[in-house]
């Protein structure tokens, strides 16, 4: 799960945040315009100022609760069809973390406004009403680590490039970390416990009856 893609399955199915995104910052120079004549002019304007302000954030927050609500209808819907189970990062503290690090105003309110819990709320309850298991995993790494050989690798924004020579897979990093997220899922579903480490990948996994979501 992320704001580039809202959603990335290792079944190859993804979701664009780039129209959200745009409505946001759209949404956001509208409110800067507004707030501004709020404070000034008669108290008609700045009655007439408020309100639309109000509409305006509900209108923001009913569109990404009904783009939640369509994403994770669709991934719930291909678990429920193939019986498999669901895998997700667990983001809990991602906000604070990134926050951290020097970011411009922008990249901060775009970061705040991200709604990856909801979307996962979203997931786990309709999980449960239609008898889809759903487990949150750890992201440490998933979007490092190549899913063919467990090397790490080189993320540049949207591309991946293992580091062992002998592997060498590249591609989508997204993809690679939702294929990492699933072995993560399948391990520590085992009888046991994780055993990732202690087994050898291979193409077993675009045969094994779960996906992941990153």
């Amino acid at each position: 799960m992320g704001r580039t893609d809202i959603a990335v399955t290792s079944t190859n199915k993804s979701w664009s945040g780039r129209e959200i995104q745009e409505k946001r910052d759209k949404f956001n120079r509208v409110r800067a315009s507004l707030q501004k004549k709020a404070s000034q002019g008669t108290r008609a304007t700045r009655r007439r100022c408020r309100e639309i302000l109000k509409r305006l954030s509900g209108k923001e927050r009913r569109y990404q609760v009904w783009l939640n609500h369509n994403i994770s209808k669709a991934i719930i819907d291909e678990a429920k069809q193939t019986q498999s189970f669901i895998a997700i990062e667990d983001l809990t503290g991602i906000r604070e973390r990134t926050n951290q690090q020097p970011r411009n105003k922008t990249q901060r309110r775009r970061s705040n406004s991200w709604a990856f819990y909801q979307l996962r709320t979203f997931l786990e309850y309709k999980g449960i009403k239609e008898g889809v298991e759903v487990i949150a995993v750890s992201p440490r790494y998933t979007s490092l680590t190549c899913h063919c050989c467990l090397h790490i690798g080189r993320r540049n924004n949207k591309s991946f490039r293992c580091s062992n020579q002998a592997c060498g897979w590249f591609g989508d990093a997204d993809t690679n970390a939702s294929y990492m997220i699933a072995l993560v899922g399948l391990s520590v579903r085992q009888p046991g416990g994780s055993s990732l480490l202690a087994c050898p990948i291979d193409s077993g996994l675009q045969k094994a009856h779960d996906f992941s979501v990153a």
